[in-house]
């Protein structure tokens, strides 16, 4: 699991990358921290090169998107595709944010 940052205009940019399975959850929601503190700005995470993705995983991501909700920014996860498409869409989690 990888997760790169870059800034762009005000805007923060993620990407994804590989398994966020029970393993690395916790280094996951580590990862997460700084942009819970940027929760007031635009955040959008690219997941096209993420391949799995545990409910840890998925409760920081919730737990990302209530912050920005709470402090008036905004979370867009891009490229949600395959077996990460899947389990968004069993455990109702794709209803729960802005996918494009």
């Amino acid at each position: 699991m990888n997760i790169e940052i870059k800034e762009r205009n005000g805007s923060i940019y993620g990407s994804l990358t590989g398994w966020i399975d029970t393993a690395v959850a916790t280094q996951f929601l580590e990862d997460l921290k700084p942009l819970m503190l940027q929760a007031d700005r635009s955040i959008e995470l690219d997941c096209k090169k993420l391949e799995y993705i545990s409910s840890l995983g998925l409760r920081g991501l919730l737990q990302l998107k209530k912050e920005s909700v709470a402090k008036g920014g905004s979370l867009v996860l891009t490229h949600v595709e395959g077996e990460v498409l899947k389990i968004f869409n069993l455990t109702g989690f794709f209803k729960l944010f802005d996918i494009r």
